[in-house]
């Protein structure tokens, strides 16, 4: 695959790059220079890692529980009587 940088400095990757690692408008990548390289990392430091412990679950209640009132039942999931 190639991409070319244009006059300002900006380059398109290609999509089956951006689909595979999930990159969309506004996703952060990490730049970093090795020798001749670019190596582009994507940030996982985005929102949803921002966001991670900073919830509290009501008392009582685990993340199974949770996950269920959001997506219902899971197959196999035990039927409560």
């Amino acid at each position: 695959m190639e991409a070319t940088v244009a006059e300002r400095g900006q380059i398109t990757l290609p999509k089956a790059v951006r689909d595979a690692l999930g990159l969309t408008k506004g996703t952060q990548l990490k730049v970093e220079l090795d020798g001749g390289r670019i190596i582009l990392r994507k940030n996982v430091d985005d929102a949803i890692s921002r966001a991670r412990g900073r919830f509290k679950l009501p008392p009582g209640m685990t993340t199974d529980d949770v996950m269920r009132e959001l997506r219902g039942r899971a197959p196999g999931d035990p039927v409560d009587a």
